[in-house]
């Protein structure tokens, strides 16, 4: 995989967590320097560890599936992605209820948002990839994204939809057709 698909990977997976980012930016009443490197710390560190934690499971049962490794990547990918996309098109958007910044709230999205990692760990794990290199890019991406999200949020509001899972469904989906793809037509 090169470092451009990596991005990708990393930025269609940052999008949940931008959305989350953006959504609590708009209510968080005091947004400081501090509050916003909280929020993207936390979410990039859950994002990197999940990845880590995927690939260390995948690389368990790794050597009874590499035959057909390829299409377990395609299906997760094509999964998150499809579901990524379904959840764009519900009207009930979920707003963060509670404070972003209390701890509790804060880790419980982080977890939320960073679930979809752990299946991209488990696919990195069975295209034997370098996990520090992945797992990294996709804490720093989201920490970035997230940041950005917070203070985006706080200027702008709610007036803005990004529309920003469908985005993200459509690179994980892409990415997953260009490894199938890599796997079977270009043997």
């Amino acid at each position: 995989m090169s470092f451009i698909e990596i991005i990708l990977l990393a930025v269609g997976l940052s999008m949940d967590s931008l959305a989350v980012s953006v959504t609590g930016g708009a209510i968080i009443r005091n947004c400081t320097f501090t509050n916003i490197m909280k929020v993207g710390t936390v979410m990039g560190v859950f994002q990197a560890g999940m990845t880590i934690i995927g690939y260390a499971a995948g690389m368990t049962f790794e050597k009874y599936i590499t035959s057909y490794d390829h299409w377990i990547a395609f299906g997760l990918l094509l999964y998150l992605g499809s579901k990524m996309i379904y959840d764009s098109t519900l009207n009930n958007k979920e707003e963060c209820e509670q404070d972003l910044l209390c701890n509790k709230t804060l880790c419980g999205l982080a977890i939320a948002t960073s679930i979809d990692t752990l299946a991209i760990g488990v696919s990195l794990a069975i295209l034997n990839t370098t996990i520090l290199l992945h797992a990294s890019t996709i804490g720093v991406v989201t920490f970035l994204f997230s940041a950005f999200g917070v203070y985006f949020g706080s200027q702008v509001g709610n007036k803005v939809d990004l529309r920003l899972d469908l985005i993200g469904g459509v690179i994980l989906i892409a990415i997953g057709a260009k490894i199938l793809a890599e796997h079977t037509l270009f043997v």
